[in-house]
């Protein structure tokens, strides 16, 4: 058996044993298959592990940078309070369009709302809006661009909110400091950023399972 027929499997049990699918996230990911929407979401144990840390966060507040079909934005809206809010930032218009779908069928449109453009657009704007601080913030964009979301997510947070960034193992080139690939770059900037920044503390985990090897990084506001 290949290394990755024996993640697929440890993912399907887990997910069935911990983390089942319902309708309404199978519908999310049927719908966003059939409008073209690129096979990048996260998997049901990582979309239950956003939600346990949601949930563990109290949030009442969750920004996530990266929207794509609304698969991931779900299982974050469904640990909000009901007068909880959700602000997920999206840049290609189709992608939100079908985001709106899936989380309108889900019941949250009316704690989550959508904006489309480019998120260091989009973060400027709300950042303007003077916000309560979000309580997580979820990052799952382009790559190239993931410590200026975490400067930015510093800027929109408080003591003690939690910053989740995803897909840092890059297959495992986020080791090679030459790699010239920005997503690679962008990931190894964030990561530097996390380690020396005086207002954070983190760590970073890789994984292994239906997205292959892969992991995330998690630094919480300490100042």
């Amino acid at each position: 058996m290949s290394d990755q027929r024996l993640w697929d499997d440890v993912d399907a049990y887990f997910t069935a044993l911990l983390s089942p699918e319902d309708d309404i996230l199978r519908a999310a990911l049927r719908d966003s298959e059939a409008e073209g929407l690129p096979h990048i979401n996260v998997t049901p144990p990582q979309g239950r592990l956003l939600q346990l840390l949601a949930r563990l966060q109290g949030a009442r507040a969750i920004l996530e940078i990266g929207t794509l079909g609304g698969y991931s934005t779900i299982w974050l809206a469904r640990a909000l309070p009901a007068d909880g809010r959700l602000v997920s930032l999206e840049y290609d218009p189709h992608h939100a369009d079908v985001a709106r779908r899936n989380l309108a069928r889900a019941g949250l449109d009316r704690i989550v709302e959508v904006r489309v453009g480019p998120a260091l657009e989009s973060l400027p704007l709300l950042a303007d809006e003077n916000p309560p601080p979000f309580d997580l913030v979820f990052i799952d964009a382009d790559k190239a661009n993931n410590a200026r979301y975490v400067e930015w997510s510093l800027r929109l947070t408080r003591t003690g909110s939690l910053i989740v960034l995803d897909n840092v193992v890059r297959g495992g080139r986020v080791t090679d400091g030459s790699d010239p690939d920005p997503s690679v770059r962008g990931t190894r900037a964030a990561l530097e950023l996390i380690a020396g920044h005086p207002r954070l503390e983190g760590t970073a985990i890789q994984t292994v399972g239906g997205k292959g090897h892969d992991g995330f990084a998690l630094a919480r506001v300490v100042a």
